[in-house]
């Protein structure tokens, strides 16, 4: 009797522990290209931004607009349009996006529209609660010279056990005063995945 109760006890402590799943954590460097799924990743949304915003900036555009206003161009990001079959965060795009431009030390750059809310709701707060001497003043804002907006798609292409994606970010440098494009740029990812199947 008691030898059977430790080989059942045995055989409970046996599946409980195959029951459990190990867990691995490696930390790795944030700008280092991981690839698991094949789908569009943060690798993908940091270096095409990088890319499309250093062909933007080398275009006569920049050097005309110098020349003809006497300053550097004020560059708003608008809205980017996800038109891909899968679900992506166009606003960590956009942040990429943002912060290239500004990095690039060749144009100032102004908030988005959402940010833009917030701060004017602050300042809108701040001349009712704060002193008169350390109020921001509202209606003087810098306006924008050129709007960056455009949209990332997709096209997949597959057969059993493996597909080809193909992603393509469109994207349109917009002068605010007259509505011409000033810049159109077009950057491709295509990306193939294989998946074993695995037999009984």
């Amino acid at each position: 009797m008691r030898t059977m109760r430790l080989f059942v006890g045995l055989m409970i402590i046996i599946g409980l522990a195959s029951g459990c799943s190990s867990v691995k954590v490696t930390r790795t460097d944030v700008f280092k290209t991981v690839d698991l799924s094949g789908r569009w990743n943060d690798s993908d949304s940091r270096l095409v931004a990088e890319e499309m915003v250093k062909d933007c900036l080398e275009k006569s555009w920049l050097n005309e607009f110098n020349i003809a206003s006497g300053k550097v161009p004020v560059v708003i990001v608008g809205t980017v349009m996800n038109r891909s079959s899968e679900h992506i965060d166009s606003k960590i795009f956009t942040s990429d996006l943002e912060r290239s431009l500004l990095n690039s030390g060749k144009v100032k750059f102004v908030a988005a529209k959402d940010a833009r809310v917030e701060i004017r709701e602050e300042k809108a707060d701040q001349q009712v609660e704060a002193s008169k001497t350390t109020a921001k003043p509202q209606h003087v804002e810098t306006g924008a010279d050129f709007m960056l907006q455009g949209s990332i798609n997709s096209v997949t292409d597959e057969i059993k056990g493996k597909y080809a994606v193909l992603y393509q970010v469109n994207l349109e440098l917009v002068n605010l005063v007259t509505n011409e494009k000033s810049w159109i740029g077009q950057k491709e990812i295509k990306k193939v995945v294989s998946r074993k199947a695995f037999g009984l």
